[in-house]
């Protein structure tokens, strides 16, 4: 049977899932197009509920058929989308090294969802939220993810104190220029607050080293020095890596 109607319970529970407060209540989330849902299935992630448009064929034989009027209603896209999976939250019990990035305070979603991508990419064990941060489930940071979040452990802390290996704090125009880990490092964990605001005194007081990646502008958004940070970090001889 397909779902034709915008009032549907099962839709109503969809459009829950659009606030933070009730993704974390449910401990759920959502993710949208047919890229996402084939990263899930990649990485190991059985969606809790499926819904297609009628007709597409796409996700798997559980996925419920939606009329595609109706299931644009429930998109968080502007253009809709064909295909939307519920997949359960996931959260490491802790940060896990070699390599773990930190973020404090980045309030963008697009910016968390960019730094689980590159956290992907560069084959870090780990990205770690601390305060004022935005969810790393909301639909935008999954977006932006591109499918990292299926990949990559996510975790959250209350304190620096709870990171794994070196602590090294990202500071603009402050230490030494960022380099790769000294031979025979432990691990490292970079630690990256917003572009305005930066890392708090305190947080930074709390690294082993602080350290700045050398531009001629002012700074770098999050997600952008994180990227660079984690370049820096697997591309010398000596590299921390995630077995």
């Amino acid at each position: 049977m397909t779902i034709t109607s915008p009032q549907n319970p099962a839709l109503k529970q969809l459009r829950r899932l659009r606030r933070r407060r009730d993704r974390e209540r449910d401990g759920r989330f959502l993710a949208e197009g047919e890229d996402l849902i084939t990263a899930a299935g990649l990485a190991g992630w059985q969606p809790l509920e499926g819904f297609r448009a009628a007709g597409s064929g796409l996700g798997g034989q559980d996925f419920a058929d939606v009329d595609a009027t109706t299931l644009s209603t429930v998109s968080t896209l502007g253009s809709g989308t064909r295909v939307i999976g519920v997949y359960e939250q996931r959260w490491a019990k802790v940060p896990v090294g070699p390599l773990c990035v930190y973020l404090h305070g980045v309030r963008d979603p697009g910016n968390v969802g960019t730094v689980l991508r590159s956290a992907q990419a560069f084959g870090a064990s780990c990205v770690t939220l601390g305060p004022d941060c935005a969810d790393p489930y909301s639909p935008k940071a999954v977006r932006a993810s591109m499918g990292a979040i299926f990949g990559v452990a996510v975790a959250r802390v209350e304190s620096i104190g709870e990171l794994p290996g070196e602590r090294v704090a990202l500071v603009a125009n402050a230490g030494e220029v960022l380099r790769g880990p000294p031979a025979g490092s432990q691990g490292v964990t970079l630690l990256i607050g917003a572009e305005r605001e930066g890392l708090p005194d305190e947080v930074v007081a709390g690294c082993e080293r602080v350290a700045h990646i050398p531009i001629e502008a002012e700074s770098l958004n999050a997600a952008m020095a994180a990227t660079v940070a984690l370049y820096e970090m697997t591309s010398g001889s000596t590299r921390v890596r995630a077995s």
